[in-house]
């Protein structure tokens, strides 16, 4: 079973939708569910549901130089559209433990789940938050 927020499905799906006639190819990673806000009742805590994303831009310098993307974290799942409507897991596409999958016309019904392998998997979406995350505290020495 997969679980992901609805707000990142929502925002994954806007991508792939903005992003037509091309595809969408970004790294998710997850939060344990006992660290949500929202509907997580029946799911153990320690279950790993995809709540955030990287910008497929993030690392570009760093690739531009070294030739290999050291600036984004491996992340646990990845989110592709397919604009031909074929959802389908391919041998060209890049694979994560889990694969998503979104097809026109982009809707929650329009998303599958697949292992590296190819085999579908159960996709459940959660109206659930992830925590407030800051980037750092504001310095008090000066």
């Amino acid at each position: 079973m997969v679980l992901l927020t609805r707000g990142l499905v929502t925002v994954l799906l806007e991508r792939a939708s903005e992003a037509e006639p091309g595809g969408v190819n970004v790294l998710l990673d997850t939060t344990p569910a006992g660290e949500l806000a929202g509907e997580t009742a029946g799911i153990d805590p320690d279950s790993p549901v995809l709540t955030h994303f990287y910008f497929p831009e993030a690392g570009g310098s760093v690739r531009a130089v070294f030739g290999m993307d050291i600036g984004t974290p491996a992340g646990r799942a990845r989110f592709l559209s397919h604009p031909d409507g074929d959802s389908t897991l391919r041998q060209t596409d890049d694979l994560a433990g889990v694969v998503l999958v979104a097809v026109p016309p982009f809707g929650e019904s329009d998303v599958s789940a697949y292992d590296r392998r190819g085999r579908e998997l159960d996709l459940q979406v959660l109206d659930a938050e992830p925590p407030e995350e800051h980037i750092g505290e504001a310095r008090t020495d000066e």
